[in-house]
């Protein structure tokens, strides 16, 4: 199949490592997405690698027995290492301490170590069949304090390290959930909550397995996503996943019901805030975006956003054979987050490519509410907006109108929290408020710039679509950033008269302009000046479009006296009351231009009277130097001509 089929691909870079055998056995730490490779207990070797790792960890411990679990603390300072069903060791990776081994048994009585966590890079959790243990590790003591614990009977725990909450599966059949929160050696209980069982067994047994669970931190909120599958005594004939809301504070709620629409054996993954969920027996995958919501569905039940597609075939090079190509890589899901091959060693990352879901999702309003949530997003949808405006797929204004709309909704809003923060930033801290964070421009900020570079100045240049269409879609983009209070950024305003000039629309030009369709500024007024040739009757709406700016005074005058209209400059400086600052040397270099005697005389006399008005004398200053024009006015008109200083 083409490329173009497939929307969920493994990542390119995977983490390889020792596969797993009868004397390497093979670790993940889902908080630091460290892969561990422990050949013989440790003894000949452990070799530690994650996706952002450089170079991989190595190091060496006794072997006390068989490894049951082995993670770093955060930053890799202290390794702890669990073997019996009561007691963690930890050796110590922080520079400059003693490289040793010491212990921590649990505290409760006849209980066994289910797992551990790490909180903090010193702060760990033990998590017993019989309760919670909070401990602070103390490397420089190679002790441990015990600072909080909790006794519950526990059947299985899961643990989201995006949040520090450990979720622990309690009561006969499992399905009352126990959260806590964890945070700078502080340890919160939450409020537990119920999972609806489809069928209650009787006598009452586990029957909430941590297979159908999974924790997720999904638009920065914490989720807990139940796998509901089908029963043949319930009405519905087919599984779903059940989205639970987990707050800090507060109960939990249902919040999300995400329709599978068929049955059989499930693994789920949150890549980019979807869920994706993924069918064995068919080989394919589901994603789902719980902010796109169904018109035709209740307000929290979803439908996949796409068609069932599998995942793109990796091919692994192999020594001397060439390539082993995985169509299948649903046989190598781990439960929930990971791809792990153990006989291969590699590890992977799901990604979700966006350019296909272009022509699988054709209504263009949701396709880009989609899009504007992806991580990398922004030259899939400047393409999507070319593709809208050209070819086959070209589609109507109403739809490039809801599509701008959207777009610059997103742009608004980053603006206003971009001018929040610096307001906030000048006027200094106030008194019990936390710091502000400088708003983060995401890719889904698409500004007048990108538009008008990928996809509008080009799209106006197109010799196969209607200008009546391009003039349009341009008025559409500048009437969504009017309508979100965006400034229209002029190069806009440029692209719309060159356009009209280009197809002679005049008339059109000139009503956008005297009806302020386009805004006043000194770049488009001097694109007005340079169509005079073209379009005469552009140099007057320059001119007047310079008027209304009422701060661009002097380019009027340049402009006025480029034409050598001398006496209109002058008289349009006096009507705005500069006369007495302007430089009479430019006015008398652009009246000597005009060979016009009598104009030139005109001008002359003009400054004369202003000198003597300002100064008591006609003559002018040095600093003027307007001694060639002293002299030429003598040579044309006589000495006497020259005004003379009035006497008392």
């Amino acid at each position: 199949m083409s490329e173009e089929h497939y929307y969920l691909e493994l990542c390119e870079n995977p983490v390889q490592f020792e596969n797993a055998s009868s004397v390497n056995n093979v670790f993940f730490d889902e908080a630091n997405k460290q892969v561990f490779a422990v050949r013989s207990g440790g003894a000949t070797g452990v070799v530690v690698k994650g996706p952002e790792d450089k170079s991989s960890v190595a190091f060496r411990m006794d072997d006390k027995g068989e490894v049951k679990c082995i993670k770093f603390s955060i930053g890799n300072k202290i390794l702890a290492v669990q073997r019996t069903p009561k007691s963690v060791d930890f050796i110590n990776f922080i520079p400059d301490y003693p490289h040793l081994e010491f212990s921590q048994e649990c505290k409760m009585k006849n209980a066994s170590i289910l797992g551990f966590c790490w909180t903090n890079w010193n702060e760990i959790v033990f998590i017993t069949d019989q309760g919670i243990e909070f401990y602070q590790v103390l490397p420089d003591k190679r002790s441990l304090k015990l600072l909080k614990s909790q006794s519950i009977n526990v059947n299985w725990y899961m643990y989201c390290p995006e949040t520090a909450v450990i979720l622990l599966s309690t009561t006969f059949q499992g399905n009352v959930l126990q959260p806590f929160a964890f945070k700078s050696g502080t340890m919160s209980k939450m409020s537990k909550f119920e999972i609806e069982l489809p069928v209650v067994p009787k006598p009452a047994k586990l029957n909430l397995s941590e297979r159908d669970i999974a924790v997720a931190n999904i638009y920065g909120q914490l989720y807990v996503m139940y796998l509901k599958h089908h029963s043949r005594t319930t009405d519905s004939p087919c599984a779903e996943v059940i989205l639970y809301q987990l707050p800090r504070e507060g109960s939990c709620k249902k919040t999300n019901v995400l329709k599978l629409n068929t049955t059989g054996k499930f693994a789920l993954n949150v890549v980019d805030n979807l869920v994706v969920v993924h069918h064995q027996s068919t080989q394919t995958s589901i994603i789902f975006d719980i902010k796109l919501r169904e018109p035709d569905c209740a307000l929290n039940v979803h439908q996949p956003v796409l068609p069932p597609r599998s995942i793109h075939p990796y091919r692994i090079p192999l020594t001397g054979i060439g390539y082993l190509e995985l169509l299948y890589v649903y046989t190598l899901i781990g439960q929930f987050i990971r791809y792990t091959h153990l006989v291969l060693g590699y590890q992977w990352y799901l990604q979700v490519k966006l350019p296909p879901t272009v022509n699988l999702l054709q209504d263009k309003g949701k396709l880009i509410d989609f899009l504007l949530r992806r991580r990398d997003c922004k030259m899939v949808i400047l393409s999507v907006c070319s593709q809208m405006l050209n070819g086959e797929d070209k589609g109507s204004l109403p739809v490039v109108a809801t599509v701008f709309d959207k777009l610059n909704q997103v742009f608004k809003e980053y603006l206003e929290a971009e001018q929040t923060y610096t307001v906030a930033m000048e006027s200094g801290p106030s008194r019990g408020s936390a710091a502000r964070e400088r708003p983060v421009r995401t890719q889904a900020v698409i500004d007048q710039s990108d538009m008008y570079t990928h996809v509008l100045s080009s799209f106006t240049e197109k010799k196969d679509v209607s200008h009546k269409f391009i003039i349009a879609v341009l008025m559409e983009y500048i009437r969504s950033l009017n309508q979100v209070q965006i400034t229209v950024q002029h190069y806009l305003y440029e692209l719309v008269i060159k356009t009209l000039v280009h197809h002679s629309l005049f008339y059109m030009l000139h009503q956008f302009l005297q009806y302020h369709v386009l805004s006043d500024s000194k770049p488009l007024a001097c694109l007005l000046l340079s169509l005079e040739g073209t379009y005469p009757a552009a140099h007057q709406l320059s001119l007047d479009m310079l008027k209304r700016l009422s701060t661009a005074n002097d380019e009027i005058v340049e402009v006025l006296l480029s034409k050598q209209q001398v006496l209109g400059a002058l008289r349009f400086i006096r009507s705005v009351g500069g006369n007495d600052n302007i430089s009479a040397r430019k006015f008398l270099d652009a009246a000597l231009q005009t060979a016009d005697q009598m104009l030139f005389y005109t001008i002359f006399r003009f400054f004369e009277q202003r000198n003597l008005r300002l100064r008591g004398s006609p003559s002018f200053n040095p600093g003027e130097h307007c001694e060639e024009h002293v002299v030429y006015f003598k040579q044309v008109f006589g000495e006497q001509a020259l005004m003379k200083q009035a006497t008392v």
